[in-house]
């Protein structure tokens, strides 16, 4: 494990694989597990190591063992971002999970290295009021105090069985203060969009939740230069060698 000081005095503790040299991939999860908890994305950087591709792989800021030193905001979350792809020195890119899509979306135009952006289920245009009516009531309830009821207003639509184990967790319910980031960014693309240029992958399971397609299907039409793509995988999670090969596919071009 390795450790960055922000600008901010944040902490970030990331895993760093694969040849100093190499063009990079740095993964963004969404509002989930850390490090610890994430063995798919583990996996996948390994995988990537042995084909020659850097990995940048670290705990959201506040989570796992990565020490926020303020509030978790947007933007902090953006500047830790940033501030870890320039580690590299060579071609970045920016792979999104879920609500980390938004996040890489935003940080893409902060990152001047981005080679590119894959994002894997986004959940964008997916809230029947729109995401920014959906943050606004997840504001609300954390405004207030009333960290459960933030917490199920984040999670509406989810499968309820995610929400129980959630519950069960040490970090319930203050968990939703670690995803103010996702939720503004997630508003903030669907309401004015992103500033970036970079190639887009828009990437869903073959077995994914209801509208996943289609929205995967307009980020990639909506992109300069975007395709939409089906890829092994399940419960919103991906297969980590097929995920580690179209990385390598697309990054090996660009040592």
């Amino acid at each position: 494990m390795s450790v960055l000081t922000t600008a901010r005095g944040d902490l970030i503790a990331y895993d760093d694989s694969g040849p100093a040299d190499a063009p990079a991939v740095m993964f963004i999860t969404g509002a989930g597990p850390d490090r610890a908890g994430d063995p798919t994305t583990r996996a996948t950087a390994e995988l990537l190591a042995t084909q020659g591709i850097r990995s940048l792989f670290a705990d959201r800021l506040g989570r796992g063992e990565s020490v926020s030193n303020g509030p978790i905001t947007l933007d902090a979350q953006l500047a830790a971002i940033t501030e870890l792809a320039a580690i590299s020195r060579a071609p970045v890119v920016l792979v999104g999970h879920s609500s980390g899509c938004a996040l890489a979306m935003l940080a893409a135009a902060r990152v001047p290295n981005v080679a590119g952006m894959f994002l894997w289920e986004a959940p964008l245009g997916l809230f029947p009021e729109g995401a920014a009516a959906w943050w606004a009531s997840v504001r609300e309830s954390i405004d207030a105090g009333d960290l459960e009821a933030a917490v199920a207003r984040y999670m509406a639509g989810m499968p309820p069985e995610w929400l129980d184990a959630l519950k069960q967790t040490p970090e319930y319910p203050r968990v939703v203060l670690g995803w103010v980031p996702d939720g503004e960014a997630l508003a903030a693309v669907e309401q004015r969009g992103y500033a970036t240029s970079a190639p887009l992958v828009a990437l869903t399971a073959t077995e994914t939740f209801p509208g996943m397609v289609a929205t995967a299907d307009a980020l990639a039409a909506a992109a300069a230069t975007g395709t939409s793509e089906r890829m092994p995988g399940s419960d919103h999670s991906w297969n980590a060698d097929a995920m580690a090969q179209r990385l390598a596919d697309f990054l090996h071009p660009l040592s």
